[in-house]
């Protein structure tokens, strides 16, 4: 007889989890909790300081590579006159002239 209650009492135990796992879907469906202030209050004070840490970064990099952006009116000034283009030079996208042999 002690078997049999205990065969039993696997079936009644799953069937009682079912019934109770019901009961608590459908409590929490009709009175469901009002949403914490504390999650969104956090989320927007932490969204903020990314933020803050995201400009500070971009002005660190602005202030170490800024002068490498200068307007190129600015850099014509400085550049020397050994760097400018030669006159035959071809324009782009048009393929250049092979150079002519060198004898040893």
């Amino acid at each position: 007889m002690g078997d049999v209650l205990l065969a039993l009492s696997i079936p009644v135990l799953v069937f009682a989890s079912g019934i109770y796992a019901a009961c608590d879907c459908w409590w929490r469906r009709r009175h469901p909790a009002p949403p914490s202030p504390y999650t969104h209050r956090a989320a927007r004070l932490a969204e903020q300081d990314m933020l803050l840490l995201a400009e500070e970064i971009v002005d660190d990099a602005y202030a170490a590579i800024g002068p490498l952006y200068a307007r190129p009116a600015a850099r014509a000034a400085d550049r020397p006159a050994a760097l400018s283009p030669r006159p035959d030079a071809t324009p782009d996208r048009v393929p250049s002239r092979p150079a002519p042999a060198r004898k040893p």
